[in-house]
């Protein structure tokens, strides 16, 4: 169980009586305003994880989990920082067993966020809170998750029902971002690209776009990644089409905005996409396209299809590089890996990623492979692999190329 998006608003203070207090109800109970509270101990909570990771879903997670407990006790936050120790834990202990019926890892989750509280609030070493935890069978879930395979990906694009919904799964498919680093992506992140007419588009994530999603760039983990051919073209033609119904596109509007019936049409353009409407838009491609578990294909499944593709046969025939892999996923490279593998030369790895296996026609894969290798083979010179083949293509025709001993 997890608090819902709304606890994910930037809490503002209500200090006029003309404004509406938009913070969501856990930092309404707890006095939190942004990274500070009213209320001593959960300022001190706040300030812990302000200094720990900064990160605007966990402070959301965490008071949820506090604002739970603390109507379970009866207490307020303060109040319970004064009690004994072992009474501390006989509290904690039992409200964990009430959410056990609903998860261990439910469970598991609310002692170690209840003991976070408690240590930053002077419960440490000594007087360390001894708790129990839960065992957590290995892969064990609330929800079930299909993986669709390739074939399965590409029928759900064609059976989207619209030229967005299909941009969608092929960006989500050949990407491989997060549910909520895809939703904060904005039209700038990618108009550029878009008008020098690249085959791979590149997708950058940055800690900004925790801004627009709190939940976006997971570990403000900077990357970026590419979306294949096919995604390119149908994310280019959804493009057009929203010129044309909505007009022009700031830089500041989301990439795939909201289509949702219920606001003015001229605010649609700008509203992302919520967590909701994606996770609907995904299940209804998964069973338009004939998926017999449709209901258990999120948009991360699609991130899972897209592993598959970076662990499986290159165009080539070789396996890309496990760092490669990696950042392309996201992750930070064990040990000092991460400090030595070079992802400054962006053209470089755009050439790697163009040889992944996505798109599902041979002749179009047999031209990937030639461009590639022909990219790799001028890299570094300023020379353009496209138009080098067609000056190749040119000379074969007009029969120069057997005099050029080509």
């Amino acid at each position: 169980m997890k608090p819902s998006q709304n606890d994910a608003e930037k809490a503002s203070p209500a200090d006029s009586l003309n404004e509406v207090d938009k913070r969501p109800e856990s930092f309404k109970f707890l006095k939190v305003h942004d990274w500070t509270s009213d209320c001593r101990s959960v300022n001190n909570l706040l300030l812990h994880l302000l200094r720990k990771s900064g990160s605007v879903s966990s402070r959301t997670l965490y008071v949820w989990h506090l604002m739970n407990f603390c109507r379970y006790a009866g207490k307020t936050p303060d109040a319970l920082i004064r009690l004994r120790r072992d009474s501390i834990e006989r509290i904690v202990q039992k409200y964990a067993d009430t959410l056990r019926p609903r998860s261990p890892r439910y469970s598991r989750t609310a002692i170690l966020i209840l003991r976070t509280f408690f240590r930053a609030n002077g419960f440490k070493r000594a007087k360390e809170l001894d708790l129990e935890t839960y065992y957590v069978p290995p892969r064990s879930r609330l929800t079930r998750d299909y993986v669709p395979t390739r074939t399965e990906v590409f029928r759900m694009a064609d059976l989207a029902g619209s030229p967005r919904n299909r941009a969608i799964i092929l960006t989500l498919y050949s990407s491989g971002l997060r549910n909520s680093t895809f939703r904060a992506l904005l039209y700038g992140d990618v108009a550029s690209e878009l008008e020098s007419d690249q085959t791979n588009i590149m997708l950058k994530v940055y800690p900004e776009m925790k801004r627009i999603d709190p939940g976006a760039c997971k570990g403000n983990i900077p990357y970026y990644t590419f979306i294949c051919d096919e995604a390119t073209q149908a994310l280019k033609l959804y493009i057009k089409q929203r010129k044309e119904e909505y007009g022009d596109i700031s830089d500041s509007d989301p990439l795939f905005s909201s289509n949702y019936n219920q606001i003015d049409k001229t605010l649609r353009a700008k509203k992302i996409l919520c967590d909701r409407q994606l996770q609907t838009l995904v299940k209804s491609a998964a069973k338009s396209a004939g998926i017999i578990d449709w209901m258990h294909v999120h948009p991360h499944c699609l991130r899972k299809t897209y592993e598959s593709v970076l662990r499986s046969p290159l165009l080539d025939g070789s396996t890309l590089d496990v760092k490669a892999q990696e950042f392309f996923m996201g992750h930070i490279l064990p040990g000092s890996q991460d400090y030595y593998f070079d992802h400054s030369k962006i053209e470089r790895m755009r050439i790697i990623y163009s040889k992944l296996r996505f798109e599902r026609a041979p002749i179009s894969n047999k031209f990937r492979v030639l461009k590639a290798a022909v990219a790799r083979a001028f890299e570094d010179t300023g020379i353009d692999p496209e138009q080098t083949i067609e000056e190749y293509v040119k000379l074969r025709r007009s029969g120069q190329a057997g005099d050029l001993g080509l």
